[in-house]
């Protein structure tokens, strides 16, 4: 590509690559001044015990689950309640240092890595349950409260929580990147689950997005400031606490395996199986590598062919009207005979195959690394996209099994790649954006439930467009304006009209530049790559290396 350039075009490349280094350099330099000089106030704000320096510890919190490289933070703070995050966020507004919040890093996009250096706020101390209301179905969280920890608190009252994403994720860290799950066709994501949120902003102004204290089972009051906050990816504020909808543990559950001759039976059986208003619970999908994987990998003897998996909540009776239905749909299309799981025991094994497909697919390869990338298209379109992708896959000479909430239309590749093998890495690369557009092409979106975090921003302007990309930045610019909170997320860089790192003032142009509009414009593009008192004191008073995903080019907008 630029030996495809003119000399003049070379020089003035050369000469931006320059000036980009030396302000780099620059903003490293006084940032790093300024984290030096705020130190005292972070110990006393949280305790000198709470504030970390180490590099081990830095390394932790700059890195997710993703392949995007550590990038670590200057320093990680470990607050204890509100009040001590909003003093700190203060602290951080008034020497302009970045913010990047942590909960558990099971993300998948790169959302926790430290792009432009800056303080961590890791808030696995905040863990408390707050104002659980049974008869209400709602309960409050911090956001060191994991799913898993809050279904074990709800044991004994009958209720529970079905956002399932796998991952033992933060419940805060979930309403952030927007998660779902296997449960989500019957219970729906975090979006239709979180009923308030507590934020602090980049200022360290606290706010409840619904009203402090306000629990309604709906609302139609003004902005639905909650959605916004739901899936911003830590870049507008900091998600101190989570309102959430409970729901009541089914008096039975039921789950049945059935395999399929091709993968257009599976989804046509699907379809047909919502149609018919059966309140499926679950119902996952496995390609022939995937479900060949899990066999091998969780001592299971399934058919390796086309799969799904099925899960039927309900009373007994009920139960028997949605399983018989279910049933005579798979066979019409030549479905085998459900294989049930219907002990506990029988059936945890059965989920625990499915969310150890990451697994199961990295065992496919030891020594190799998984990556998984989603994307989402309508229904009608699933069977159409699947064969294309495998197809791709064998082309490409890829491992890639395929595992999908088939009920949403939302499917996963979990890429198998040598970290080593930079050609590998580079078709991994080449293949996730030809998937993600086939994915645009077919009316769908670019991610489905893991965020756009570094990964998928300049995929994020095709899909919505550079005037629905000005109205974001317009919100980033009104709720963050010196882009503090997690800075290099969502929108590329440049697309915030101002910043200013550790004292170095950055501004651009408000409208975007022309790099910009060749990803949003598919006209310009042309294939181009470019989380109480006793833990608070303040209440009441005051690898190294370049990877796959390096945000260091300013035109590294398709990480994988």
């Amino acid at each position: 590509m630029w030996l495809n350039l003119s000399p003049r075009r070379r020089l003035l490349s050369l000469r931006w690559s320059l000036i980009q280094h030396r302000s780099i350099t620059l903003e490293n330099t006084a940032r790093k001044a300024a984290v030096d000089k705020v130190l005292s106030a972070f110990r006393s704000i949280c305790g000198k015990d709470n504030v970390s320096l180490g590099e081990a510890i830095r390394e932790q919190h700059g890195k997710d689950e993703s392949v995007h490289r550590c990038r670590p933070p200057d320093v990680v703070v470990f607050p204890r309640c509100v009040e001590e995050v909003s003093a700190l966020a203060k602290v951080c507004h008034d020497h302009n240092l970045p913010i990047i919040p942590f909960g558990t890093g099971t993300g998948l996009e790169g959302g926790v890595g430290a792009v432009k250096g800056g303080v961590c706020f890791s808030l696995r101390n905040m863990d408390q349950i707050l104002n659980l209301h049974p008869e209400d179905f709602d309960v409050t969280v911090e956001p060191g409260v994991t799913r898993k920890a809050l279904n074990t608190y709800l044991r004994d009252t009958g209720l529970w929580f079905p956002v399932d994403p796998g991952a033992d994720a933060s419940l805060c860290g979930m309403a952030a990147t927007s998660a779902s799950g296997t449960n989500a066709v019957r219970y729906g994501t975090m979006r239709e689950n979180v009923m308030n949120l507590e934020v602090v902003l980049s200022n360290g102004t606290v706010i409840h997005t619904a009203g402090k204290g306000r629990r309604p089972r709906k609302t139609s009051a003004g902005y639905n400031l909650t959605n916004l906050f739901v899936g911003s990816e830590g870049t507008l504020g900091i998600i101190t606490k989570t309102m959430l909808r409970l729901y009541g543990v089914p008096e039975s559950m039921v789950s049945a395996v059935c395999s399929f001759p091709s993968v257009q039976a599976a989804v046509d059986s699907t379809v047909q199986i919502l149609q018919t208003g059966v309140p499926i619970a679950r119902i996952e999908f496995l390609d022939d590598v995937m479900i060949d994987a899990c066999n091998k990998f969780s001592s299971l003897s399934y058919p390796v062919t086309p799969t799904l998996f099925l899960e039927f909540h309900g009373s007994e009776r009920s139960l028997e009207e949605q399983v018989s239905t279910a049933e005579e749909i798979t066979q019409s299309n030549e479905g085998s005979d459900f294989q049930w799981a219907r002990d506990a025991e029988t059936r945890n094994r059965l989920w625990k195959a499915r969310h150890d497909a990451w697994y199961a697919a990295q065992a496919l390869r030891p020594g190799c690394k998984a990556y998984s990338t989603d994307v989402c298209v309508p229904l009608s379109r699933l069977p159409q996209i699947i064969v294309e992708t495998k197809k791709d896959l064998l082309e490409s000479r890829l491992t890639g099994p395929i595992a999908g909430h088939v009920g949403d239309g939302n499917f996963h590749c979990l890429m198998v790649v040598d970290p080593n093998d930079p050609d590998e890495l580079h078709q991994v690369h080449l293949f996730t954006e030809r998937l993600a557009r086939r994915a645009l092409a077919m009316d769908g979106t670019c991610t489905g439930e893991h965020g756009v975090g570094l990964g998928k921003r300049a995929l994020l302007c095709e899909e919505v467009g550079p005037l629905a990309i000005q109205v974001m930045k317009g919100l980033k610019d009104s709720l963050d304006p010196r882009n503090l909170m997690n800075p290099g997320k969502i929108l590329q860089r440049g697309e915030s009209s101002s910043s200013s790192i550790g004292g170095v003032e950055r501004r651009g142009a408000p409208d975007l530049s022309a790099g910009e509009r060749l990803h949003c414009d598919p006209d310009l593009r042309g294939g181009g790559q470019e989380e109480e008192e006793k833990r608070c004191p303040l209440v009441g008073a005051h690898r190294t290396g370049p990877a796959l995903g390096d945000d260091t080019d300013s035109n590294s907008c398709h990480d994988v």
